[in-house]
């Protein structure tokens, strides 16, 4: 059984920075989808950022060129890099992961398959990011 558990939200000011992490523990497979999706309350989940385990990032644009993702095999752990933060970045993050098709790796499908990943586990818990201005 995998278990997605992520740290790392906080209140910081516009322009600042933060770093989610999201560790992977039980066995996930080789080859899969990992990434990040946030929801603003009474909004619809957002695509952020995806990865492949092979490394191929991808970014929605309204984050590109600020935020990074990035996976460590080694500590089985997804990042994602925030600077410069907006006050639109506000939001509840949540990491998902797909082992069996390819649309966590994308920032355009990653939320297509919410309720799926969610049953299966593939979910972590969220946590807030506040930007104030």
């Amino acid at each position: 059984q995998v278990r997605l558990a992520v740290s790392g939200g906080g209140s910081v000011q516009a322009g600042g920075s933060l770093r989610l992490s999201c560790e992977i523990s039980g066995s996930i497979g080789n080859g899969y989808c990992i990434g990040w999706i946030r929801q603003v309350p009474g909004k619809e989940y957002e695509g952020v950022a995806g990865i492949s385990s092979d490394g191929d990032p991808d970014y929605a644009d309204s984050v590109k060129g600020r935020f990074t993702i990035s996976l460590d095999h080694a500590k089985n752990t997804l990042y994602l890099q925030m600077n410069s933060l907006k006050p639109e970045d506000t939001a509840m993050y949540y990491c998902a992961a797909d082992p069996h098709t390819m649309a966590v790796c994308f920032a355009s499908t990653m939320t297509n398959h919410i309720p799926i990943l969610v049953r299966q586990g593939y979910w972590g818990q969220g946590t807030q990011v506040t930007v104030s201005s």
